[in-house]
């Protein structure tokens, strides 16, 4: 996963200002570079690799998908990169790692970077009110940019309302305002000091992005995470209904329930979409490679200069009452012990990513079923985390201090009691 890019700081007159650098031997000052760190060359060792095999195909299972793909980098001892199954159950085209798929709520954690980026850029500032950039949304007077980043706004959740919309009219094109409307309608919580789960946060926020800034989310994403990073292959598509990419796709799909259960021998496939239906919560599309890059970049705050970077991610939240102490969340991503990902579905796609700040390590997953929600992917990613922390150095290499809180064990159980019932439909 080696990377060193380039990106404008400052949109405004950056090839002019960047010729004037170059002239006058100045280093440019709007210029970002970013090395991940040393990755061992080669597969991980058979002893690691035939556990993060079996995970995943149990994992599958478990969900009624029939494809995924998969990336785990340890730095110090190898890495995985793979598709696993097959387009359909029972055959068809293999799944290749050059597949593009929805990455669901990773999105979040590019929609927060746009906004520190527009902070750094001196475009908005954290604590702006919501209604400063968002009309109809008056009761939201005391809710800032950074609580809808950071998850404290209070606002409920549009899924439950809408999830059935999605799934039978995925070529409907959403309006951001129309589908928050859905969560802010829910009794709210109380902000800044309580973290919930809301989508309608992240589509208020990247509402409010598009109208200080005038661009486009699409374009926003684009200018602030995708071409600083170099990821050719990740961008938040426009609302026409399509396909995740113009290129090789990895299908997407859900379960139609039957009684005691789904008919996990017959999905249904919802691979083009408007990606409107997630906009700036979940509606970014992705490959393994890129989506391991940028979870390794955005855990390490890559994308800040070092002049005006402070801990996005110091200040967490229990990620639900009763959560664990090392599952936290805040700056759109949820913190698991020292990684900091982000996990979630959008219809026809389950994903998780998560990457170790300091060492590196980093693990990505996606499925090509949705019905679980993000329950499968979620376990899946934390026993994927949890098996390949164990891997032992490659020669050369030096394994850091680096463990996690949980176990395998505990998320292959997980995985198991997550498991989807498969029943045969009812004869004609």
């Amino acid at each position: 996963m080696q990377l060193l890019s380039s990106r404008r700081w400052r949109a405004a007159a950056a090839g002019a200002a960047a010729l004037a650098l170059v002239l006058t031997g100045c280093a440019p000052e709007d210029t970002f570079t970013y090395t991940p760190p040393a990755q061992a060359e080669g597969e991980l060792p058979e002893e690691t690799l035939v556990p993060l095999q079996e995970a995943v195909s149990a994992a599958m299972t478990a969900a009624g998908a029939s494809g995924a793909v998969v990336g785990v980098w340890v730095p110090w001892s190898g890495s995985w990169v793979a598709g696993v199954g097959t387009q359909e159950p029972g055959g068809g085209a293999e799944i290749s790692t050059d597949m593009a798929f929805r990455i669901g709520d990773v999105t979040r954690l590019m929609t927060c970077d746009v906004l520190y980026g527009l902070v750094d850029d001196e475009i908005v500032e954290l604590d702006a009110s919501v209604p400063d950039y968002v009309s109809g949304v008056a009761d939201m007077d005391e809710i800032t940019l950074l609580d809808l980043c950071n998850g404290t706004s209070g606002v409920g959740s549009s899924e439950p309302t809408v999830k059935s919309a999605w799934l039978n009219t995925p070529a409907r094109e959403w309006a951001p305002l129309e589908l928050a409307g859905y969560g802010l309608s829910r009794p709210p919580v109380p902000p800044h000091t309580t973290y919930r789960d809301s989508d309608a946060g992240y589509l208020l926020l990247g509402l409010a992005l598009e109208r200080a800034s005038g661009m486009s989310a699409s374009a926003l994403i684009a200018e602030y995470v995708t071409e600083p990073l170099g990821l050719e292959n990740t961008s938040l598509p426009g609302k026409t209904a399509a396909p995740p990419s113009d290129g090789p796709v990895m299908n997407g799909h859900y379960l139609s329930p039957v009684e005691g259960g789904y008919n996990c021998a017959a999905p249904v496939d919802i691979t083009t979409l408007s990606a409107s239906s997630g906009y700036t919560d979940s509606g970014a599309v992705s490959t393994i490679e890129d989506l391991g890059r940028y979870a390794q970049a955005v855990a390490a705050q890559a994308l800040r200069p070092e002049s005006k970077k402070d801990d996005r991610f110091a200040a967490p939240l229990p990620a639900y009452d009763g959560a664990p102490s090392w599952l936290q969340a805040t700056g759109g991503a949820l913190l698991v012990g020292s990684m900091v990902g982000q996990q979630g579905w959008t219809p026809g796609y389950a994903t998780a990513a998560y990457s170790d700040p300091a060492t590196g390590f980093t693990v990505a997953v996606a499925l090509n079923d949705s019905t679980a929600g993000s329950s499968v992917v979620s376990a899946l990613a934390w026993e994927l985390a949890a098996i390949a922390s164990k891997a032992p150095a490659a020669s050369g290499q030096t394994a850091p201090e680096f463990g996690l809180p949980f176990t395998a064990e505990q998320y292959h159980q997980a995985v198991a009691d997550a498991a989807l019932a498969c029943v045969a439909p009812p004869a004609e």
